[in-house]
């Protein structure tokens, strides 16, 4: 009788001891997935959709009243100390993409605690743009080397705080510049707005534009945001495409409405 009882009193000590150990790993499971995500991991989700070949080639089929088949190429640059990356950006039309209009470098870090967002996206200006002129393409050993790249970010242009996109929409991170904008005083501005959106399917969705003082667009784009895709592999009936030759030079003035180019 009393090995029987003996038995039963540790068959159900052992099961009381497996519940708990059930029971305690359940809880560091939901403990580590809800920390899963970390300010960090945002940041460094955003910085990767940024980067690689992009471009507009289906915006400018649908439309090629207002857009152009740009091509946004993005790659890493550095890293600095506080783990802020840093990535070159640019842009040019398909056909020559030799020749970038535009240059900048971007920061994405987490935002600020104390701001309700998700990651903060920088842009700075870079301090000898014909130095870093297709910086992506070339050989790693080829390009300005991170050290240099942190001395040559130089002045602050716009910073745009994104956030995680509800449920149910497209976007997986969209955000803008403050309300009132950054200082720009291209083609008659004062200020300018920025937004941008990181897509489910890798595309990002960029809108940028100026205003004078009386609150009068005067550059970027009317319609909506650029769509950039990334790119599908070359082909050569893609190079002789006509929406990847440069626009005729009546066509010169509404580019430089839709971006702001070197200046």
């Amino acid at each position: 009788m009393g090995t029987g009882s003996d038995s039963n009193g540790w068959n159900r000590a052992r099961g009381l001891a497996v519940k708990t150990l059930l029971l305690i790993g359940g809880a560091l499971l939901i403990k580590r997935l809800r920390k899963s995500t970390t300010r960090w991991d945002h940041a460094h989700f955003v910085a990767k959709s940024l980067t690689g070949e992009k471009h507009s080639k289906e915006q400018a089929s649908r439309d090629p009243d207002n857009y152009f088949n740009i091509r946004m190429l993005t790659c890493p640059a550095a890293e600095l100390v506080d783990g802020s990356k840093v990535l070159y950006f640019e842009q040019a039309f398909w056909r020559s993409p030799q020749k970038p209009f535009r240059q900048r470098f971007f920061m994405v870090k987490p935002c600020p605690k104390e701001l309700k967002c998700d990651v903060e996206l920088s842009t700075y200006a870079i301090r000898d743009m014909e130095e870093y002129k297709n910086f992506c393409d070339r050989p790693k050993d080829q390009r300005p080397q991170p050290e240099e790249v942190i001395g040559d970010i130089a002045e602050h242009l716009t910073t745009i705080h994104l956030k995680r996109c509800p449920r149910g929409k497209r976007c997986l991170y969209e955000g803008s510049t403050p309300p009132d904008g950054f200082p720009n005083s291209w083609n008659g501005a004062t200020c300018c707005t920025s937004e941008l959106a990181v897509m489910k399917n890798n595309e990002i969705h960029t809108w940028d534009r100026g205003y004078d003082d009386d609150g009068n667009q005067v550059w970027g784009q009317k319609e909506g945001p650029y769509e950039f895709k990334p790119a599908p592999t070359s082909s050569f009936n893609d190079m002789f495409s006509p929406l990847n030759f440069p626009p005729p030079p009546s066509m010169e003035r509404r580019i430089e409405g839709s971006f702001v180019l070197q200046e």
